[in-house]
């Protein structure tokens, strides 16, 4: 059984007074279903599940009037078993993208209080169907992704122990005792291999073997590519597969720019009137993390992010890597710095950052200074290089110190111990991603 931190903040929902109903969004095998139906059968007396996709004679239950006592007379003839208690009984609304008319019931649970309800759905089925009135503050949406690193290492039995001994290194900024960043760079390595999609981590815990884990990773990009055929127009699909497709291409270049000319080989150029709603699809679908470049380090950071200049990393680094050779995760595995590693490493990290809120962006200057992403938490723009080798020169950090003062904390991931050097640049092993 797989540790999900959005487990908290489900709990915490559960104990206000006034609350709305909650939507889980994600994409497809993230995991919604699994932990929405663990939550509610730990923490309720009385529990109804309906799948819209599974079920659709269930839809009949929204068909007519959605006031309460209609809604409640329909959940009590198809669910005779189970008491609607306040407090006491959740309904749980899978797929709800299925249901249009049920997404706008949300609002009369709402207001009447009665029952607690969740609904999810997948990106794109919440996306791309239409609904007539959205329940809006009456709704609260919660999005899941692939499990974040933190996530992999209480799967794989790391203790709270030892990852807040790691954090507390990080805030002190001391150096790990060798042992332990040996055990966590060990496991971060497979995280890269394996990912974060939960049937993934849960066939590679079950096996130990990497082979396994890629066949199901196959399996989701399969699945991925199905979705794009069932839910994009015709007009789109082949735009859409091209695009998909062509992003391990894209992290391999040099500055990993995303480059319309990449996706089509065909005597129309490609470009964002052709394939800018193939990105936006993605983006929806939630398979995609889009990084925007700044036209100046400085806050508020939003404000400086160029719209037309952009990276595209996958959520799931392990899907980006069964999407290459096998090759490569042989290299990754035996740690072989001579196999390109910096797009697959970026991409981790991209992961790591926009699980913890993270918009993401990147500063770039005529193709001499780079910074792979600034972030602005507390105040404090911090520029981060991500490093996947062992070179420890920090050229572009150097850079930005020296001519933007806009940027107050410097910080290069590498495969390192954490250390600070002369010019207050903070060099972190990469799995520290995590505490960022």
């Amino acid at each position: 059984m797989l540790k999900r931190k959005i487990m908290d903040e489900l709990l915490a929902w559960k104990q206000e007074e006034r609350k709305p109903c909650l939507l889980v969004r994600g994409a497809r095998q993230v995991g919604k279903t699994f932990i929405i139906e663990q939550f509610a059968r730990d923490n309720y007396e009385n529990y109804i599940y309906i799948n819209f996709e599974l079920m659709p004679s269930m839809k009949s239950i929204f068909d007519g009037d959605l006031d309460f006592r209609t809604l409640r007379l329909g959940l009590e003839v198809n669910f005779p078993g189970v008491k609607i208690e306040k407090g006491k009984t959740i309904l749980f609304l899978d797929e709800i993208g299925a249901c249009p008319r049920a997404r706008v019931a949300l609002k009369t649970f709402a207001v009447d209080g009665t029952l607690d309800v969740i609904a999810s759905g997948s990106l794109l089925g919440l996306y791309y169907r239409e609904i007539t009135s959205y329940p809006v503050g009456y709704e609260r949406s919660l999005e899941l992704r692939p499990l974040d690193f933190e996530e992999f290492l209480w799967a794989t039995g790391v203790s709270d122990d030892v990852i807040d001994l790691a954090r507390e290194h990080f805030t002190k900024s001391q150096p790990l005792p060798a042992g332990q960043l040996t055990r966590l760079a060990d496991l971060f390595r497979i995280f890269l291999l394996v990912g974060g999609m939960p049937a993934v981590v849960n066939a590679y815990l079950a096996t130990g073997s990497l082979t396994s884990a890629r066949e199901v990773q196959a399996a989701l990009l399969d699945n991925y590519r199905n979705d794009i055929v069932k839910y994009a127009s015709v007009s789109d699909k082949p735009k859409i597969l091209r695009t998909f497709d062509s992003i391990p291409m894209q992290l391999a270049k040099k500055n990993k720019k995303f480059t319309w000319a990449d996706i089509d080989p065909s005597p129309e150029p490609a470009s964002e009137r052709k394939y800018g709603s193939a990105i936006n699809w993605l983006k929806d679908a939630g398979l995609v993390n889009i990084c925007h470049n700044l036209q100046e380090p400085a806050a508020p950071l939003m404000a400086n992010a160029r719209p037309d200049c952009f990276k595209i990393y996958l959520r799931d680094t392990g899907l980006l890597l069964a999407m290459l050779e096998p090759g490569v995760t042989k290299a990754i595995f035996d740690g072989d710095n001579l196999v390109n590693q910096g797009g697959i490493v970026e991409n981790v990290v991209a992961s790591e950052l926009a699980a913890h809120g993270h918009p993401l962006m990147y500063f770039e200057r005529k193709n001499t200074l780079e910074v792979d992403f600034l972030i602005n938490p507390t105040g404090d723009v911090t520029a981060i290089e991500v490093k996947s080798g062992n070179n420890t020169q920090a050229k572009s950090l150097n850079i930005i110190i020296q001519k933007y003062p806009t940027v107050t904390r410097c910080i290069k991931l590498e495969k390192t111990n954490l250390t600070i050097d002369d010019k207050q640049i903070e060099h972190l092993p990469l799995f520290m991603a995590m505490f960022l």
